[in-house]
């Protein structure tokens, strides 16, 4: 796929404060008066997590993540944020029925399960759940919607990280209720950090949809340059966000570099395509 939007990639992507501030602005929409709440100490807190890390450990989950994360340059930053953005983005009409929950609870729990090869398709999850969003209407978005859309063709293959993340629901709802929109917008999270990415603040408060989204809000493959930003723009994005969403393709499958190292080497490779 060509699009004639390659200068934008690193205009965008200097414009570190800026853009994280819109970011971090948006991702706090739907919240409890904009602020995460925690409800438990530091050592309650600690407690609960340990408590969903036993629980998953007793129904055979091997996987863990521990040690220090990469420190990263502001630029690197700006991808991942720019990337995870819609998928944060919690819904502004869904507060008042949302359950408050500690995110450290939520978090130790997916990477409990989570592991760098499965970290594609919870992100590929997260943005199939995300995608549905229409600025015109406020309809779709992050919503957990998914779990009910997974036999369309353009969803084919996210069992799998259904199933990945259904375990770790298992475990936190043991300690307290997480809505599956918020698990996957914290597991899309996760997944870059373990691939080596920023880690990115996730705000909490997502009540999930009782029935599937309509269908047809995805992007096809086949879509050229135009129609991309056409419908993109549908979402709230501009053609500058849109090359950067791209960036996306960093880590699975895809051929860009390693597939469970997240970088700019899909970037990279775009400054080699021919305008």
């Amino acid at each position: 796929m060509e699009l004639n939007s390659i200068p934008y990639i690193a205009s965008w992507s200097s414009s570190s404060s800026c853009f994280y501030y819109s970011y971090s602005r948006c991702a706090c929409r739907g919240t409890r008066d904009g602020k995460l709440v925690t409800k438990a100490s530091a050592a309650g807190r600690k407690r609960a997590a340990d408590s969903v890390c036993s629980q998953l450990s007793e129904q055979g989950t091997e996987d863990s993540i521990s040690g220090p994360r990469s420190s990263w340059r502001i630029r690197r930053r700006d991808l991942a944020s720019a990337i995870l953005l819609p998928f944060l983005i919690p819904r502004v009409n869904i507060s008042i029925a949302a359950e408050i929950y500690d995110a450290s609870i939520i978090r130790s729990g997916v990477r409990s399960v989570l592991t760098k090869g499965k970290a594609a398709g919870v992100l590929r999850l997260v943005f199939h759940d995300a995608g549905t969003f229409e600025i015109g209407d406020g309809s779709g978005g992050m919503n957990g919607s998914i779990i009910y859309e997974v036999d369309r063709p353009e969803n084919i293959g996210l069992n799998r990280s259904i199933k990945i993340l259904r375990k770790a629901k298992e475990g936190i709802d043991n300690v307290q209720k997480v809505s599956w929109a918020d698990l996957i917008a914290v597991a899309g999270a996760e997944a870059v950090a373990l691939c080596g990415g920023p880690e990115i603040p996730v705000r909490l408060g997502r009540v999930d949809s009782s029935s599937a989204d309509p269908s047809g809000k995805l992007p096809e493959e086949t879509l050229d340059a135009a129609s991309l930003k056409t419908l993109f723009s549908k979402k709230g994005f501009s053609a500058q966000e849109l090359v950067v969403l791209s960036g996306a393709h960093t880590i699975g499958g895809k051929g860009f570099g390693s597939p469970v190292v997240f970088d700019n080497t899909y970037f990279k490779n775009l400054l080699r395509v021919p305008l």
